[in-house]
């Protein structure tokens, strides 16, 4: 059994490290993948990071508690409708599960004008990050919403105003998922409020529903 931590596009797996620490997960149980890094020589696009991504997650030990921020919890939600079995929990933060490709254009507009500096700490150069985020607009789990059983906690920092809609579809949409807002947070609540959003995550695994399972929890 593992909690497995999935960084955004803008982050890296250090970004979970402030609630991985309040959680005090024993480290033995504890992944954070660096997603860009499992590429390796692959082109840069979405199949390519959730292939590597499924990979991880396959060799990981026993079942998995997933938790993902933004592009983490598009690839956590994809890798939960493709191996029921093998996810034990599922934390969605700030997800889309229907890509908005006119965001998406201004978003890539945006990156186009911005220096490679800004780039740099994302592991993921300026051209990849077009490359990956333009390969995404085709992305669309809404018919597959329903096959979710495990359970779910759908997240949305409250100053998230883009996300939102999304966040309150997917927890309609996704049986008994629950739905809570970040207080005094923004898209990425593991760095805005990492106090607050570890104590929600620690509640919501720690919830009698979870405790029942054959694994220990946190």
């Amino acid at each position: 059994m593992t909690y497995t931590f999935v960084h955004g596009l803008d982050q890296t797996a250090s970004s979970w490290q402030p609630i991985i620490d309040d959680l005090e997960i024993d480290s033995q149980q504890v992944a954070s993948p660096e997603l860009f890094s499992l590429l390796g020589e692959d082109k840069p696009n979405y199949s390519n990071v959730y292939q590597h991504f499924f990979n991880y997650c396959e060799n990981l030990d026993g079942a998995v508690h997933l938790c993902g921020l933004s592009l983490g919890a598009i690839l956590s939600l994809n890798y939960a409708l493709d191996r029921p079995e093998k996810v034990d929990s599922l934390i969605l933060m700030d997800a889309q599960y229907k890509m908005p490709t006119f965001l998406l254009t201004i978003q890539n507009g945006i990156f186009r004008i911005l220096p490679n500096s800004v780039f740099q700490k994302m592991g993921l150069p300026k051209k990849d990050t077009i490359q990956l985020t333009s390969s995404m607009k085709k992305i669309d789990f809404s018919k597959q919403l329903a096959e979710i059983s495990c359970p779910t906690l759908i997240l949305c920092g409250e100053k998230d105003k883009p996300n939102r809609k999304a966040a309150e579809q997917l927890s309609s949409e996704i049986r008994d998922a629950d739905l809570e807002m970040v207080k005094e947070a923004g898209h990425e609540a593991n760095a805005d409020n990492p106090e607050r959003l570890a104590e929600i995550v620690g509640d919501f695994w720690n919830k009698p529903v979870l405790s029942r399972s054959p694994h220990a929890h946190v």
